[in-house]
């Protein structure tokens, strides 16, 4: 049918933004959306898209590591083919690698167009098991064979590029927020207090324990809210969160919140000050490397008004800082995060003017619907 779409992602679908948004700018042109997913690990598991009543989730339930998930694979990779031969979509959108297998294999038993969209990519260099060497085979031919192929990032897009030999269609698509998600402009707040906001998966890396130095540092006024989740590699940091709160007396002005799904989590965030989007000073990760145009944290933050924190970078500043829609510091540093931190307090109405500022330039340019726009026009061409 012409106006069918599969998303294929082992995994929770709903922890991709980036799906989020191109189903939904689908569904509002018509398309028939059904997500193929798993359960996974950890809060992240109760993850869902807002009601569409054009798109439709199906998961698997979470299995965890080892020759279980093996079967796993196999049965999800089965069921995948089975939804495909019988709903009949026009497009397979593959989303990560372990996706790739899959939609080769249904490219070669139908005529269906490929997507394939790269969220996170690949760490080449470490010596792999047999099957993860099958799953990157998988991907390298199904770069060559995709209709399109899409990434978050401009150095990851070139990587891509250079490692598959991909010569067709290829975009860099920023994970930008929708238009519809961004916020009403904002006044200044009537009094003093400055709430800081995280959101995202809960680990040393990304929120470490110098913010908690930091905030213990300065006035009573300075509260931080953490909405997130743990991973496998982070187990166990929201309790060690905790513990240092309360050995640096500021338990109360640190609310660790429950996990929720993102549409719930803007709506929750939207009355803060201050957007912490860090990621570390030194890293061996290409993701971690070539994260500007790929954090959601940045983008959403922007499209609630809130000013940003981000780590001083030379990429995080020439983005973020240079055009003022935030300023920069060490995460690894408490007393660089004092000072960025008591020039907010200090400058209230120059703190929502970065916001302001930030918010406009997602309703002008930063939003999924102008960045996916080259991609929806082929899809709907089809």
């Amino acid at each position: 049918m012409r106006h069918r779409i599969l998303y294929i992602q082992y995994t929770n679908p709903a922890c991709y933004p980036a799906l989020e948004h191109s189903s939904q700018i689908l569904a509002k042109n018509a398309w028939k959306v059904l997500f193929l997913g798993t359960g996974c690990f950890g809060g992240a598991d109760i993850f869902d898209f807002p009601d569409n009543p054009n798109i439709e989730m199906r998961r698997l339930r979470f299995c965890i590591g080892g020759w279980k998930q093996k079967f796993h694979y196999i049965w999800f990779s089965l069921w995948a083919i089975w939804h495909c031969l019988w709903w009949r979509p026009r497009w397979i959108y593959a989303s990560e690698p372990l996706s790739c297998p899959i939609a080769l294999m249904l490219s070669y038993l139908s005529r269906i167009k490929i997507i394939y969209h790269e969220h996170d990519s690949p760490d080449l260099q470490q010596n792999v098991s047999g099957f993860t060497k099958y799953v990157l085979k998988a991907r390298k031919d199904l770069a060559l064979k995709s209709e399109l192929c899409v990434l978050p990032n401009e150095e990851r897009m070139k990587k891509f590029i250079q490692e598959t030999g991909r010569a067709g269609d290829t975009f860099c698509i920023w994970n930008c927020p929708r238009l519809e998600e961004t916020t009403p402009q904002r006044k200044l707040p009537r009094n003093r207090e400055l709430t800081l906001y995280y959101h995202g998966t809960i680990s040393r890396d990304h929120l470490p324990f110098g913010i908690l130095k930091a905030v213990s540092k300065l006035p009573s006024e300075i509260i931080l809210k953490i909405i997130g989740y743990e991973t496998v590699g982070s187990s166990g940091y929201v309790s060690e969160l905790k513990k240092e709160a309360n050995r640096l007396g500021i338990a109360e002005r640190i609310e660790i919140i429950n996990p929720m799904s993102r549409y719930q989590i803007l709506e929750y965030c939207s009355n803060g000050d201050i957007g912490l989007a860090f990621i570390p000073m030194k890293s061996q990760d290409t993701n971690n490397i070539n994260k500007t145009g790929a954090s959601v944290k940045a983008f959403d933050y922007m499209a609630l008004g809130l000013a940003l924190l981000v780590s001083d970078l030379p990429d995080w500043r020439k983005m973020y800082v240079e055009p003022r829609y935030g300023l920069a510091c060490n995460p690894e540093d408490p007393e660089d995060i004092v000072r960025v931190l008591r020039w907010f307090l200090e400058h209230p109405e120059e703190t929502r003017e970065m916001g302001e500022r930030g918010r406009q330039k997602i309703l002008s340019e930063w939003n999924y619907e102008r960045q996916f726009e080259p991609v929806s026009n082929i899809i709907n061409r089809s």
